[in-house]
């Protein structure tokens, strides 16, 4: 049983890595790509708010 247990341990411990690379990248992105400062296209700007209304 004790190799299962690792096995479960390990991927919590991945999926916590994964969610703060996520995290991580979705906080730079968010730095890089201000409304104010961004020329994207309407379709991009509509999907962004999307992504914003998702997040909160």
């Amino acid at each position: 049983m004790e190799p299962h247990r690792r096995t479960s341990d390990n991927s919590e411990i991945d999926r916590e890595i994964s969610r703060s690379i996520c995290d991580e990248v979705g906080e730079r992105l968010r730095q890089d790509l201000r409304p104010q400062d961004s020329h994207l296209s309407p379709y991009l700007d509509r999907l962004i708010d999307e992504l914003r209304k998702r997040d909160r």
